[in-house]
């Protein structure tokens, strides 16, 4: 009896990635960038596809196909979107057992610059802040997926800033 409580089943090792930059540029641009996924394969290399399943009133079910180093999976997200103000993205399927991720955009003022008549989504600069969560559903997948997204999830907000300078120039 002792020995079926102890099954085999796989245990999950959470991986947590944490990135913030200060940019010249506003939260409404960068927001901009990381809402259209339509755009991804032109700036991810590792992303193959990107297409949205299904548009809600507060946001988005986004599915993002990512091919490298001969890995092919898919994950599906239902992201939350806050006009220039955050992404929260939970996931729906993939070769994952937990990924939540989020995305601020917090507006910043250059010093002396009172908050005027724009509107803090237009500031001059914000601070961009991702943080993601996520596990594999299986010891096979990680062994596989993991070196791959691992990379792909700590160079993600420098592959936004890149984007920013060929859209918007570089400031």
């Amino acid at each position: 009896v002792e020995m079926a409580a102890c099954s085999l089943k796989y245990r999950h090792s959470m991986k947590h990635v944490q990135k913030s930059v200060l940019l010249w540029y506003s939260p409404r641009e960068m927001y901009a960038l990381v809402t259209g996924f339509q755009d991804y394969p032109k700036f991810l290399p590792w992303c193959d596809r990107a297409e949205v399943i299904e548009t809600h009133p507060d946001g988005v079910t986004a599915r993002i196909h990512l091919g490298i180093a001969g890995v092919k999976h898919a994950f599906t997200t239902r992201n939350l979107n806050v006009d220039s103000d955050s992404v929260i993205m939970n996931l729906v399927d993939g070769p994952f057992s937990h990924l939540e991720g989020t995305w601020r955009f917090v507006p910043l003022q250059k010093p002396g610059q009172g908050g005027g008549a724009t509107s803090p989504a237009d500031s001059p600069a914000c601070k961009v802040e991702f943080s993601l969560k996520y596990a594999f559903s299986s010891r096979p997948l990680e062994m596989v997926v993991s070196p791959v997204f691992d990379r792909i999830a700590n160079t993600f907000v420098d592959a936004f800033v890149k984007r920013a300078e060929q859209v918007y120039g570089a400031r």
